[in-house]
């Protein structure tokens, strides 16, 4: 059975949206409690990817000297250490062919039959195409896990500031992986700051056609 959270305790989806921030500053001795990391890693494995690869791979990284050389390769920003939790979202590049079978095998088997065949059929040799649905599936789950974090009462913060190469390399990260981003996830130390001008909503939404 999933983890489930006491109602009283969470954000609409609508609020969680509009308080999200990234929050850089975070009380270092501040422990989520096991049942809220429980929440969070369930959150992330229902995000949607295509054809149901599940390709996402979450490094939740605890180990303490490992965050210290983490924070190294992040050019010394503290939220690597500081925040509770530290997520490195990775994705697997080789998912659409390593056995797909398992994400529809409690489809109707000819529901089975149609789709199977077309993951390895539409990723097969396509390599940029590999590494966009990757990227999208970590872009996906990265907004799942920093709205269920601010459902429940935590602030987090996406990072692309990393040497991509030092990360991979130190959390062993296999040849056919890619390194997405890092998200911080805690309890704030300090209030993001206001928002710093969202562009006006005619210039971003496109009736029809450009």
């Amino acid at each position: 059975m999933p983890p489930v959270a006491p109602s009283s305790s969470i954000l609409d989806t609508l609020s969680a949206i509009e308080a999200r921030r990234s929050v850089k500053h975070y009380e270092p001795d501040f422990v989520m409690p096991a049942e809220h990391v429980a929440l969070l890693k369930h959150a992330a494995m229902l995000s949607p990817t295509s054809f149901n690869m599940q390709n996402w791979r979450f490094v939740w990284v605890d180990d303490a000297d490992l965050r210290q050389q983490l924070k190294a390769a992040a050019w010394g920003q503290s939220q690597v250490t500081d925040a509770s939790l530290l997520v490195i979202l990775c994705a697997d590049l080789k998912a659409f062919e390593k056995s797909p079978e398992r994400y529809w095998r409690e489809a109707p088997e000819a529901v089975q039959n149609q789709i199977v065949p077309m993951i390895v059929k539409t990723y097969q040799g396509r390599e940029q195409l590999q590494r966009d649905e990757a990227m999208r599936s970590i872009a996906i789950a990265s907004q799942t896990l920093m709205l269920a974090s601010k459902a429940l009462g935590y602030d987090s913060c996406p990072m692309v500031g990393f040497d991509p190469l030092k990360v991979a390399q130190l959390i062993a990260l296999p040849a056919d992986h890619v390194v997405g981003l890092m998200l911080t996830i805690g309890k704030a130390k300090v209030p993001a700051q206001p928002r710093s001008g969202q562009l006006a909503e005619s210039e971003v939404w496109i009736h029809n056609r450009f």
